[in-house]
């Protein structure tokens, strides 16, 4: 017979902490990632390429579990993930009137030609604006950006003039768009885009103010007959990719090292340069279905800015209510940025 082995109190000590060393080597942060648009749309898409750099730089300590449905409906996605409903999305700030107000900043018109440097210069504004940061109170906020050039569709007529854009009914996705639609006469009704096939096929909408990509992705092609492009787009929508912050509190130092190297400009690019791939996609894909495209001319481009150019000054007071320190030289440095980053 064996002489049965008893472990000292000491070896016993140092198996347990050995066992918890390793325990806590192998345990895995699991972040659930939601989304609210199509799985092959650009916004998911970027998300989980995030996911995937996260999870490399943190070599596997970090994971995304990609959620098969949204957690809550586009509107409600900013509460979702400050509740913890989900501790990773995006959503378009517009959603929520009245919520977001320094942030319409990056939705007035002519602003760019593509995503990637309209949101990296709004990430910059947003990094040294304390008054934006406290309009996102309770997420940690992982990057501002913008979708493309917004681009006006219908399902009508061909849109030449100002004129054109009175008489039919558009869906719009909120924010400054909302008041740009009112200020050239438009009859506008807030819906998020994930309603627009419906609302067009049906006939309850003749138009939508969209990015060239979400033709594709909202499956548009098939009613929209017409669409008029202005240099640096009508609009601009914005958007921002949250992180829930009690999930962020607790990681380890090294990972939200790399949560913040993957965060700010990096992301804003991210998201920037897919908008921009599946913007161009968009574009071949209307020529393809047959989609009139038309170029807003330069007068119908000067009466456009005519219209809006009292629309800078109602935002700056809205922007300085909420605590922004001179709306105007930020928009325009903003602007400046832009015209840099082209």
């Amino acid at each position: 017979m064996f002489a049965q082995f008893k472990p000292s109190p000491r070896t016993l000590g140092l198996l347990g902490a050995a066992c918890l060393s390793g325990a806590a080597a192998s345990a895995q942060v699991v972040l659930t990632a939601s989304s609210w648009v199509p799985p092959t749309h650009a916004l998911t898409e970027s998300q989980k390429e995030w996911c995937n750099l996260l999870e490399q730089k943190t070599t596997g300590k970090v994971k995304c579990n990609l959620l098969p449905r949204a957690v809550a409906a586009p509107p409600a996605t900013f509460d979702a993930v400050r509740n913890g409903l989900a501790d990773l999305s995006f959503t378009v700030h517009g959603y929520t009137p009245g919520r977001f107000v320094t942030t319409q900043m990056a939705e007035f018109p002519f602003l760019g030609d593509a995503s990637e440097p309209v949101s990296v210069a709004f990430q910059r504004q947003y990094a040294k604006t304390p008054a934006m940061a406290e309009e996102h109170k309770g997420v940690k906020v992982l990057a501002v950006f913008t979708h493309g050039p917004g681009i006006v569709f219908n399902t009508k007529r061909p849109v030449t003039r100002i004129e054109d854009l009175q008489g039919m009914k558009w869906r719009v996705g909120g924010g400054m768009v909302n008041e740009l639609g009112k200020t050239l006469g438009m009859n506008v009704t807030l819906k998020p885009a994930t309603e627009s096939y419906e609302l067009l096929s049906t006939g309850v909408m003749d138009g939508t103010l969209f990015p060239a990509e979400s033709v594709e992705s909202f499956k548009i092609d098939k009613v929209i007959r017409h669409a008029t492009v202005f240099p640096g787009g009508l609009y601009n929508t914005s958007f921002v990719f949250m992180m829930n912050q009690a999930k962020y509190d607790a990681l380890a130092p090294d990972v939200k090292k790399a949560v913040d190297e993957l965060s700010g400009e990096f992301a804003a690019r991210l998201f920037g340069k897919t908008w921009d791939k599946v913007d161009r996609r968009g574009l071949a894909f209307m020529q393809a279905n047959g989609v009139t495209l038309t170029k807003a001319d330069a007068a119908f481009v000067k009466s456009v800015g005519d219209k809006v150019a009292p629309m800078v000054d109602t935002w700056a007071k809205a922007a300085e209510a909420k605590g922004m320190k001179d709306p105007k030289k930020a928009l325009a440095d903003f602007r400046a940025d832009i015209a840099k980053l082209k």
